[in-house]
């Protein structure tokens, strides 16, 4: 049976590309490439992936496009551009003759204003990607729900997917607003989202299963296995737990699931979504 993991990362450690790695991070400060992604999916029975930007670079996006080009286990690309650039028609033009590419990203949740994405020049880039058949992922903290929900309405054909249930307060275990601004969300039958990122939103070193099942619960309730994809954002995932440890603990999550809904978790959500 297929199974797809929608996100994961790829990267050539250096600390002036990665500045966010702090000296918490050691795990990560070294290269993660396709030998290692290619040994741990195949012992956690993850037959294709999509590899997502971590990077703001349009290097990054033409490295990563490289390697999926030569590799069975990655399906697609989730990559950056340049959205508020006047000329982005021409950039996407190109980047996106690449037919792994299918998707871009940019690191909302890390810009000092919280409505970047309410930007007159970043919704007139986001507007360009539909004739380019690009999704659109969405790295947002729960405080950015609110004009989050904004931001997709002014793009009702855009197809967006969510990353890591929109990082809940799970180390405070907030429940709120998190859960009525992700159900409200959650409406828009084009936003789909990744069942990912949860253990590094808890507490690292305590974190329980018991913690994670009200928002696993919450996010099963609100999105339905239709437009619900598995994600391990390893190696990121390696700050709080192992790969094999979280495909085990999202297939427990979803198991009283009919057959047919865990499949479309673990796969076709992402092969549709995505265009796999």
């Amino acid at each position: 049976m297929e199974c797809i993991d929608a996100h994961h990362h790829l990267w050539k450690y250096s600390p002036e590309d990665y500045p966010w790695m702090s000296d918490k991070m050691e795990v990560l400060r070294h290269d993660y490439l396709l030998p290692e992604l290619e040994a741990i999916t195949t012992a956690a029975g993850v037959t294709g992936t999509v590899v997502v930007q971590a990077q703001q670079t349009l290097a990054e996006t033409e490295w990563m496009l490289s390697l999926a080009k030569d590799s069975q286990r990655i399906r697609g690309v989730v990559g950056w551009a340049p959205l508020v650039e006047p000329k982005i028609e021409a950039c996407l033009e190109e980047i996106a003759r690449h037919p792994k590419l299918k998707g871009l990203r940019h690191i909302l949740q890390d810009e000092a204003d919280d409505r970047y994405m309410l930007r007159n020049d970043f919704n007139r880039g986001i507007a360009c990607l539909q004739q380019f058949d690009l999704r659109y992922d969405l790295l947002v903290f729960e405080r950015h729900l609110l004009q989050t929900i904004e931001f997709v309405d002014r793009h009702p054909k855009q197809i967006f997917i969510l990353d890591h249930i929109a990082k809940p307060l799970i180390r405070e275990q907030a429940m709120e607003p998190w859960r009525s601004n992700l159900r409200e969300l959650a409406r828009r039958e084009n936003v789909y989202c990744k069942l990912s990122g949860m253990t590094t939103e808890a507490d690292w070193s305590s974190w329980s299963e018991q913690q994670l099942w009200p928002y696993m619960e919450t996010v099963l309730s609100a999105f339905g296995a239709e437009r619900l994809m598995f994600g391990s954002d390893w190696p990121v995932l390696n700050l709080a737990s192992d790969y094999t440890a979280w495909i085990e603990l999202v297939r427990r999550a979803i198991a009283k699931l009919s057959p047919d809904e865990q499949e479309q978790i673990l796969a076709k959500t992402a092969i549709e979504a995505y265009g796999l």
